[in-house]
Formats: C-alpha cells, sequence, structure tokens
C-alpha cells in the first residue's frame, strides 16, 4: 500500500510531480493492500490462458475452409477439431482451479521476502526492460535443467508424458501439464525476480509475457510476421515443436525461450541435423523440377 495519503504528500515525499502513469497508479492502488495487488495475477493468468490462443483456435478452424493457413502449419498434416481444442481448454482450467489459482493465493509470504515493492516511483522505462531480460535470461536457464529432468526415465514417465500427449502442440497446450511439473517450473519464473526484486507491475509484467511466450511456441504455426522473429538466440513455435513432435524420446530443444542452452550443451544436434537434411531435399526437389522442365522444352 502507498504510504501517502494524497498525490500531494506523493509529490512531496518525492520532490518533483508525479508522472501520469504514477497519478493512475495512486489513484488505483494507494487503499488497496499489497496482497490484494499480488492476487490481480490470478485475473491476469485466467484472461491470458483464456484469450491469448483463441486467435490460434479460428486459425485452425478455418483450415477446414481454407488452405491459406497451412503454408504456416508446423506440422499441416495435422488438424484440430474444435472438441480437441475446448477439452484441452477446460483441462487446463481445471488445473488453473485446483492448482495455479491456490498457489497465487498462498505464495504471497514470498513476495515479501523478496521485498517486491508496490509503491511509488514506478519503475523507469530503463529499469524494467534490464529487470525482465534478467528474469528470462534466469528462467531459462534454470528451467533448461528442470526440463532436462523431465526427461529422464522417472521424471518423463511420472510427470512430464502429459505435457507431451500433444506431439503437435497448440496454444491452449502450453501450460497443459501433471500438476506437479506446474508446481517445479514455478520455481525458475521466480527465480528471476528473487534475484532482481523489483515493482509489482514489473513482476505482472513479467508473468504476463512469460505466459504469452508459452503460447506463442506452442501455437503449432511458424509465422513470418512474429516480431520475436527479432529477438538474438530466440527458439520459437518452429524450434519447440520439433521437441514435440520427436515425442519422449526427444534429448533436443529442452530450452524454454532462447537456443543458447541446447547449442553449449550439444542438445540440439538432431534438430540441426533435421533442419540440414531438409534444406537438402528442398534443394535438391528444385534442381530435379529444373532438369524436368529443361527436359520438356527440348
Amino acid at each position: 500500500m502507498i504510504p501517502y495519503a494524497t498525490i500531494e504528500d506523493a509529490s512531496t515525499a518525492l520532490g518533483r510531480n508525479l508522472t501520469t502513469l504514477e497519478t493512475l497508479w495512486f489513484n488505483y492502488s494507494s487503499k488497496k493492500s499489497d496482497y490484494y495487488l499480488y492476487c490481480h495475477n490470478i485475473l491476469f493468468l485466467f484472461l491470458i490462458f483464456s484469450l491469448i490462443p483463441l486467435p490460434l483456435v479460428f486459425i485452425e478452424l478455418s483450415r477446414s475452409i481454407s488452405s491459406f493457413f497451412d503454408r504456416y502449419k508446423i506440422q499441416p498434416k495435422v488438424k484440430n477439431s474444435f472438441s480437441d481444442m475446448f477439452r484441452c481448454y477446460k483441462d487446463v482450467m481445471k488445473m488453473f482451479i485446483l492448482v495455479v489459482g491456490p498457489l497465487q493465493l498462498v505464495s504471497y509470504p514470498s513476495i515479501q521476502m523478496i521485498e517486491i515493492r508496490s509503491g511509488l516511483p514506478l519503475p523507469s522505462l530503463g529499469e524494467l526492460v534490464a529487470q525482465l531480460v534478467v528474469y528470462f535470461l534466469v528462467e531459462d536457464y534454470t528451467n533448461y535443467w528442470v526440463h532436462r529432468f523431465f526427461h529422464s526415465k522417472w521424471g518423463y514417465e511420472k510427470i512430464h508424458y502429459i505435457h507431451h500427449e500433444y506431439t503437435a502442440p497448440i496454444g491452449y497446450a502450453a501450460p497443459y501439464a501433471h500438476w506437479a511439473e506446474v508446481l517445479l517450473l514455478g520455481v525458475p519464473t521466480f527465480l528471476g525476480p528473487a534475484i532482481a526484486p523489483g515493482h509489482m507491475i514489473t513482476f505482472w509484467l513479467w508473468i504476463a509475457l512469460r505466459q504469452i511466450e508459452a503460447i506463442e511456441t506452442h501455437s503449432g504455426y511458424d509465422f513470418p510476421w512474429t516480431l520475436t522473429k527479432f529477438i538474438p538466440f530466440y527458439g520459437g513455435a518452429e524450434y519447440h515443436d520439433y521437441h514435440h513432435y520427436v515425442g519422449g524420446q526427444s534429448q533436443s530443444n529442452f530450452a524454454s525461450v532462447f537456443t543458447y542452452c541446447d547449442y553449449i550443451y550439444g542438445t540440439d544436434k538432431g534438430y540441426r541435423f533435421q533442419k540440414k537434411l531438409l534444406q537438402q531435399i528442398k534443394e535438391e526437389s528444385k534442381k530435379s523440377n529444373k532438369q524436368n522442365g529443361g527436359d520438356k522444352l527440348d
């Protein structure tokens, strides 16, 4: 809770006028407890899990009418019905109600412990971006090793096999997993804010962006206009789709966001070999078509 009774008191304490965003934040949060603000994550996650994959549902359903989006589908032979996608959403919501929501309600002491602040001033754009970069890097590295554990014999057979029921992933399948996996993967997500604690708004944005990123990598589509293609070392949907395609035997592409861990530890060799092989097949096919075309002309 902001320890100032009025905007004037806050301005006096800061030694300057509040920015427009800080004024909006003061008006919204000044009389709300930090616990109440933290629990906004429940609403944000519900909306993200429900709405962000929705355009992908319409795209998938449109494939029965037009083949336009087939060119972007990573596994074009796979088509998901509305009932398939709705069943996945229901299972995700069940996990949300039984695990994710309650976890948010009881985990507030950890936020207090690492001293996530909710007052003024708000973080600058530079501070916010720097902290988000740290959060993504820390989560990516630790998630890599947790994911590798899930692909051990015990980890896969007892826990991770549920997530791999979708060999051709869809957006709603991003958080589709065993309850133990949901809990364990919460640790890498929390480590970044624990190492570099910031403002509650930064924390909200981090949780939202991480889930949106996971939905994108499980979308099943590789769209050329995706802005994440401009992020260095970013994996993306095509990269993670290979991991699901190989399935339980996969020992490749464990990284959640970036590709550097897989490259450093050699767990992208199968993926790179397949890409090289497919490129050779495409080049040979083009040469063959040109030769056949030349023969017909003669």
